[in-house]
């Protein structure tokens, strides 16, 4: 038997995961990374503000899966072979040391994205793997012999084995073309992880405030996250946020990114709580302005915004506060509703929900049900994660199950 070819188009996580997987567990294999633009893992470059969020500290298959908005199902099996426990030994048996930050979120001891891209390249070589950089595939096809061909940007072919797409996210239809080529079929994709616009003058005024717990919620999109809030020039942002748009990227999509959100600023307190809170100010600082006297953990700009908000005059103190002020301020507190108009996303780091149909593919082996020889990988699936490294972890996932099985079929 001749040497087996095996093409992987697509230089970000999944792809040279998988590549790397393959290469070295089947050393006689001729493997190609393809990549279109001029470097290599570029989403990883510049996750966690170039920290690298490499996985979640999450050990356990089915909680891990209750992380993916779609596909955490069909991930299931997968995170029984290759879990975050294994990327952790993955990398650190190769000489990148993680650490675990109190919100579960993994990263190298060095803080350095570029730490965790020099181990993969590192070990793309030491396995072999070819890299080919701006380098386009403009098409594929099976050949009548078996195998593939590519047809590469300037009318280049290539002719390979066995073929693992790992494109990436569909952010259009166009992204997913090479899968749909050879039969498969997309889930419509649409946004996943973005930032709310608020054009509200006071949530505008608090860029870069932050809020260690709140709770988020879109009741037209039914959904309800709680975590850390980041108010920002354009208007929200922080877990919270990002979660909820994960949850709800389909139902937000159909309300066109304008719809009333809802934040209590207060999630461990009721509001029967916060009334006695404020019963309690009444009668021990009854001299002091409303305005000057944040409930913890809130900031102080942020707790007289929200006091103003609610309608009490700047000079009110708490002895002057009427019931119906009050009732007020607790409203706000336990409910501030804010007028989303639209959405922001970090171009680079955008993430799509839709992909690939899961039922296309077997997870066993991620290879295609509809394409014999074909593997895929990583966001060209219809898998997506909330934030905190479960993309990344969806990524190292399926292309490793990809690479391995690859290479078992020699």
């Amino acid at each position: 038997m001749g040497v087996r070819r095996v093409v992987v188009v697509g230089g970000g996580a999944a792809g040279v995961f998988a590549a790397i997987a393959c290469a070295e567990a089947a050393p006689a294999f001729e493997v190609t990374v393809i990549e279109k633009g001029a470097a290599l893992l570029s989403k990883v470059r510049i996750s966690g503000g170039g920290r690298c969020n490499v996985t979640h500290a999450c050990f356990d298959a089915r909680e891990l899966a209750g992380s993916y908005p779609r596909g955490g199902r069909a991930l299931l099996g997968p995170f029984g072979v290759f879990q975050p426990r294994d990327t952790v030994a993955w990398f650190e048996a190769r000489g990148v040391p993680l650490k675990t930050e109190p919100d579960g979120r993994v990263f190298p001891v060095s803080d350095s994205s570029g730490t965790v891209i020099n181990c993969l390249l590192r070990a793309a070589a030491a396995a072999g793997v070819r890299l080919r950089l701006s380098c386009g595939v403009e098409a594929v096809n099976r050949r009548p012999e078996g195998g593939f061909e590519l047809t590469l940007a300037g009318g280049e072919t290539l002719a390979c084995d066995r073929l693992i797409l790992a494109t990436g996210g569909c952010r259009t239809p166009a992204a997913g073309a090479l899968a749909v080529a050879l039969g498969h079929t997309l889930e419509p994709p649409v946004p996943s992880l973005f930032a709310f616009n608020v054009e509200t003058t006071w949530v505008r005024e608090l860029a870069g405030v932050s809020v260690e717990a709140v709770e988020a919620s879109v009741p037209a999109a039914g959904v309800r996250e709680r975590g850390a809030l980041l108010l920002t020039h354009q208007g929200l942002s922080g877990p919270a946020v990002l979660r909820a748009s994960a949850w709800g990227a389909r139902a937000l999509h159909d309300l066109g990114y304008r719809f009333a959100l809802h934040l209590n600023w207060l999630p461990h307190l009721t509001g029967n709580e916060i009334a006695a809170a404020c019963h309690l100010r009444r009668r021990d600082q009854p001299a002091r302005l409303v305005v000057n006297t944040p409930f913890a953990p809130l900031t102080a700009r942020l707790w007289q915004s929200l006091v103003l908000a609610s309608g009490i005059e700047r000079g009110t103190r708490w002895a002057e506060l009427t019931r119906a002020g009050q009732q007020r301020l607790v409203r706000q507190l336990v409910r501030t509703e804010l007028p989303v108009t639209g959405k922001s996303m970090n171009k680079d780091e955008f993430v799509t929900c839709g992909g690939v149909r899961l039922a296309e593919v077997g997870f066993k082996t991620m290879e295609s049900r509809i394409c014999p020889g074909l593997f895929l990988a990583g966001e060209l699936l219809d898998i997506d994660g909330i934030t905190g490294g479960f993309n990344f972890q969806a990524a190292w996932t399926t292309g490793w199950i990809a690479g391995r099985a690859l290479a078992g079929r020699a």
